[in-house]
């Protein structure tokens, strides 16, 4: 979840240096500031690392304010972020066509400080609340880690962004051997702290902030890897085993060790294409967990596909 004490950062859009000044002199004690000086390079600087917010100006060679807005809101990358409009425009029809756009706010230089810095505030601390509930909601309440519905959101962000840059994916299906021969055993408070300290070991065993961890169901954990190689992809994923056989949590009634092991199936595909859709994809990995179970659990299977 978001860290309520990290500076939010404004992103400043207009092609002229004395303006850009003005407002990012007016922030920058307060917020991470950055500028472009036109609408192509202000949507690559939004979707490599999305800002809080947008202060766009309208009147701008190329592509001007209304058009960048319309894209943004159009990428599934940056539609959440605020856009707000600063501009020499003043007419009641430029005001419209501004929100119809998607802007959240709209000001007519020249503007007066004080006023532009209030109504940024007031942005700032809605965008700031809506990240904390959207991330509230994004979390399994029992683990602590991200839950299905996040899962769902982020293989198919993950996917399409794979397909976009022509870049590799790796999805890992884990499944808690004979964890129904445990609750039975062993009563479900034991279980619940079981997943706990699973999803903890697994969590802390990944290195990268942009690895995807989450509850895919009941006894089963889904990971997310990108631009990540097939080999090793799979030395991650026997990494995840080991660590949970680690904890060392017994498990009398096991088939397989007398503690808590899991097994795997990791699918990666180098470049996601027509040929290959996002469904069949995690039908891999599912099928790969199902080998590693077929063939004696607590183990790791994977399939380039």
């Amino acid at each position: 979840m978001n860290d309520i004490n990290k500076k939010q950062r404004i992103l400043v859009v207009d092609d002229s240096s004395e303006n850009i000044d003005i407002l990012v002199s007016l922030f920058k004690d307060d917020y991470l500031v950055a500028a472009a000086r036109d609408g192509a390079k202000a949507l690559k600087m939004a979707e490599k690392n999305p800002p809080d917010l947008i202060l766009l100006d309208i009147i701008m060679p190329g592509m001007d304010g209304y058009e960048v807005c319309r894209r943004l809101k159009e990428n599934e990358a940056t539609r959440n972020i605020p856009v707000m409009f600063i501009t020499a425009l003043n007419e009641a029809m430029d005001e419209v066509q501004a929100f119809g756009a998607g802007a959240v706010d709209f000001i007519s230089k020249p503007f007066q400080p004080i006023v532009v810095k209030a109504r940024v505030n007031t942005q700032l601390n809605l965008k700031r609340k809506s990240d904390m509930l959207e991330a509230l909601a994004a979390i399994d309440g029992l683990t602590n880690i991200y839950n299905r519905r996040k899962f769902d959101e982020t293989i198919d962000h993950e996917w399409r962004r794979a397909a976009r840059h022509r870049s590799s994916l790796s999805l890992m299906m884990l499944d808690i051997d004979h964890f129904k021969l445990f609750n039975d055993h062993y009563g479900h408070a034991r279980g619940d702290e079981c997943l706990r300290r699973i999803a903890e070991a697994l969590k802390n065993t990944l290195q990268r902030a942009g690895d995807f961890i989450g509850r895919y169901g009941g006894e089963e954990f889904a990971v997310i890897l990108t631009d990540q190689d097939p080999d090793a992809a799979l030395l991650l994923a026997e990494g995840l085993r080991g660590a949970v056989a680690a904890l060392g949590i017994p498990h009398e009634r096991s088939e397989t060790e007398p503690r808590v092991t899991v097994s795997i199936g990791v699918a990666t595909i180098r470049e996601p294409s027509p040929a290959t859709s996002m469904g069949e994809f995690i039908d891999a990995a599912d099928g790969m967990l199902f080998t590693s179970k077929r063939n004696g659990r607590n183990q790791v299977n994977g399939a380039l596909i």
